[in-house]
């Protein structure tokens, strides 16, 4: 086995949310299934403000507005409707509303979600919140 990696090759992806992505693939269809993804779409919104992933303000605009439409599409239990929408359009904002949103969104979907899941969202908050 090659311990250094050869100078032609590609650094290795790594997907930043595999816990969501795995909890919504399992899901059936249904309430849990679209709120996995959901909160998927919500987080990968909310990487694009991270300081080391800054999206320009424009993109960050026109992802939002798009994802707030998809999300009127989706059956989510009432009391994550909000929280959602909340957190997607403080991905306009600054990294710590976003942190916020993100708070308030795992209060709210929670219950929902498995624990490697949460776990991801909360990390994300943290990382945005500067800490």
């Amino acid at each position: 086995m090659l311990s250094e990696p050869l100078p032609y090759a590609l650094e290795a992806l790594r997907f930043p949310f595999p816990a969501l992505a795995s909890l919504a693939g399992r899901l059936p269809l249904g309430g849990g299934r679209e709120v996995a993804l959901a909160a998927l779409l919500t987080a990968r919104l909310a990487q694009g403000v991270s300081a080391s992933d800054t999206l320009p303000p424009g993109d960050r605009a026109a992802r939002a507005a798009a994802a707030k439409v998809w999300l009127a599409s989706l059956a989510l239990p009432a009391s994550t409707r909000v929280p959602f929408a909340r957190c997607i359009e403080a991905t306009t904002g600054t990294p710590l509303q976003v942190a916020g949103a993100l708070r308030s969104l795992v209060a709210a979907s929670g219950p929902h979600l498995d624990g490697p899941s949460v776990q991801e969202l909360e990390k994300l908050a943290r990382s945005l919140a500067g800490g």
